[in-house]
């Protein structure tokens, strides 16, 4: 009974622990596709990933009160759209006026947009916790004789689907060509035509309604405050750090190490452990390999 118990725990362990990696990994992957877009730091992207928790959260009671009650993964399409009209936001105010500055002035920017998201948060959400609508309710799985929360299944399967229509969106037509060509050089991509600022704002959008999704689907499980962002946006920083700056795959596979090692660390020690040892082993693999798992694209470091 006890290896059972002990298989049944680790089973239910990596599912939790693939589930937050799953939730990182929107997060990260929206992070660096406007950061190979523009060419600079969203600062306010975590903050967006707390909006997309709150306006679950909203929505959910505003419905409920008129008589509503519809599931937490029908919420997603309208959360999605609201994040991804926040990211439109981000985008007009921070990146579409210093569109020809340098860099540092979008870092103030979007620092000052993420410090009035999370104020406008506060007052109108207030400071306590509260928590998302499941997107998938009811009793757990039992797969192999091993009971599974739905939730965390859920959050695997639609951040797999997100992810995969991304790549789908970037590597197999023509947006997602051009789009490459404006985040490998952005002066070339003019040079031939490319509309690059109608391309970066459109990274912005998209990151703004993955960021969403996120927060949407981590809302249920870890709550959702106002003060959530600047943590959703260290993981973003440190995934795209590990995994190679401005690498895709890299900053994908950034979030699933960080999920795993925090789900493992926390299950052994503590989560306060875990967040501490978390920044001890990305200075170690920085030092090991300062280019990050994947390489870096020069000019992107920030």
């Amino acid at each position: 009974m006890v290896p059972y118990n002990r298989r049944m725990l680790t089973v239910q362990l990596l599912i939790n622990a693939l589930a937050l990696g799953a939730a990182y990994a929107l997060v990260a992957l929206g992070f660096v596709l406007v950061l190979n877009a523009a060419g600079a730091v969203n600062f306010a992207h975590g903050d967006m990933v707390m909006l997309g928790g709150v306006a679950a959260v909203t929505m959910a009671a505003m419905l409920a009160g008129a008589g509503w009650r519809l599931p937490g993964v029908v919420l997603l399409p309208l959360v999605v759209m609201v994040a991804g009209l926040v990211g439109l936001g981000v985008a007009a105010l921070g990146f579409w006026p210093l569109r020809d500055k340098p860099p540092s002035a979008m870092f103030v920017a979007t620092i000052a947009l993420a410090a009035v998201f999370e104020q406008s948060a506060t007052a109108f959400f207030g400071p306590e916790p509260r928590t998302a609508p499941p997107v998938w309710d009811g009793a757990p799985l039992m797969i192999g004789g091993v009971a599974l929360g739905r939730q965390p299944i859920a959050l695997i399967i639609i951040a797999g689907l997100a992810i995969a229509g991304v790549y789908a969106l970037l590597e197999r037509t023509q947006a997602g060509r051009r789009f490459r060509a404006v985040a490998q050089d952005r002066d070339m991509a003019r040079a031939l035509g490319i509309r690059a600022v109608r391309l970066v704002v459109g990274a912005f959008v998209l990151a703004g309604g993955l960021a969403g999704l996120a927060g949407a689907l981590l809302g249920h499980q870890f709550f959702v405050s106002a003060g959530q962002g600047p943590g959703y946006m260290l993981k973003a920083y440190i995934a795209a750090a590990v995994g190679g700056w401005g690498s895709v795959p890299g900053a994908l596979l950034g979030a699933l190490l960080i999920a795993l090692f925090e789900t493992l660390v926390s299950a052994v020690l503590s989560a306060v452990w875990a967040q501490a040892l978390l920044y001890l082993a990305l200075l170690a693999i920085l030092l090991w390999r300062p280019q990050g798992l994947f390489g870096e694209v020069v000019g992107r470091r920030a």
